[in-house]
């Protein structure tokens, strides 16, 4: 029963979870990972081994990945970056058909989580509220712009003034043009939500994002408070939503009120946070698709008020050449 991460880059912490929990479930088993260049990447001289494979867009990725699961008697593939949700969905039953399962959400919801109108259409259904779009003709300072397929922060500018919007802003058609949400009104959190095969939510972590660091939370807390019980009110049961989503709240200090920023369907670079709080959506996982075993009902039994402060470690390479 190994399992295999893709684009493990520097995800060091998801590869020791995992292993820690196979090994105690399975003893005789690998966590496997993928990169475009494993021998740069940290995460795969962590795993048990790792193998070289093309960039998600490439033809040749499903392939490769297909092949390498096969090969290594991989039972369970465990994505980690938005570029490759949605080719592995649309690939799942190819997959699956050979005895291999992909915990990435339907092609449908993924679809939802990558165009960020759609997804302040879903938050709107929900009766969440979202910060409010302007037009390009029509908008108010200051402004928070953003591209509607974006991800890691990559092009997110806070215009305050007239003068900071440039023809760069105005002529780029994939920026969103949003209600800036003050940071001294407001605080921002992201949510580490567990949904099981039946698309129903088992487990809510807000965690307070402190400092982030190329779209990373580097320094962040958890939190119990009023985004648990707005999320199993709003968000209960997703079509389509399988595994850990980290979704984006924005939560007023004073009057508590709630907005939806974003989701992304997948692990987030902030989930060990949640995982060391007592969160064990990595067993959850092994236990669900491997094990077919039922998860208990809600989970609220993780530490409160656990401060994680990231740092640099280094990882060191003997005779390496490039």
């Amino acid at each position: 029963m190994n399992i295999l991460i893709t684009s493990a880059g520097r995800r060091v912490s998801l590869v020791k979870a995992f292993k820690n929990e196979l090994k105690k479930l399975v003893p005789i088993s690998n966590v496997f990972t993928v990169d475009y260049e494993p021998e740069l990447s940290a995460a795969c001289y962590e795993s048990d081994k790792s193998f070289p494979v093309p960039k998600a867009e490439d033809l040749n990725y499903i392939d490769s990945l297909l092949n390498i699961c096969i090969e290594n008697d991989i039972k369970l593939i465990i994505p980690t970056i938005d570029t490759e949700l949605l080719v592995l969905a649309k690939n799942k039953n190819m997959f699956l058909d050979k005895g291999i399962i992909i915990i990435v959400s339907s092609v449908d919801f993924v679809l939802k989580c990558r165009d960020k109108h759609k997804i302040h259409d879903f938050f709107v259904k929900n009766n969440i509220q979202v910060a409010k779009e302007y037009s390009r003709s029509d908008y108010k300072f200051p402004l928070f712009l953003k591209p509607y397929d974006g991800s890691r922060s990559v092009d997110n500018f806070i215009i305050k003034r007239k003068e900071d919007l440039n023809s760069m802003h105005l002529e780029n058609e994939k920026l969103m043009f949003l209600e800036y949400l003050d940071q001294d009104l407001y605080e921002e959190f992201t949510c580490d939500m567990y949904y099981d095969k039946d698309n129903k939510l088992k487990c809510v972590v807000p965690r307070k994002r402190i400092e982030i660091r190329d779209g990373e939370v580097n320094k962040g807390i958890t939190k119990k408070n009023i985004i648990i019980d707005f999320s199993k009110k709003h968000l209960s049961h997703i079509n389509g939503a399988i595994g850990c989503l980290t979704v984006q709240f924005f939560k007023h200090k004073v009057n508590e009120q709630i907005i939806g920023i974003e989701i992304n369907p997948r692990f987030g670079g902030g989930f060990p946070l949640t995982y060391l709080a007592g969160a064990n959506y990595v067993k959850w996982i092994l236990e669900e698709y491997l094990f077919n075993k039922e998860i208990d009902e809600q989970f609220d039994c993780w530490k409160n008020n656990l401060l994680m402060l990231r740092y640099d470690n280094e990882i060191l390479v003997n005779d390496f050449e490039h």
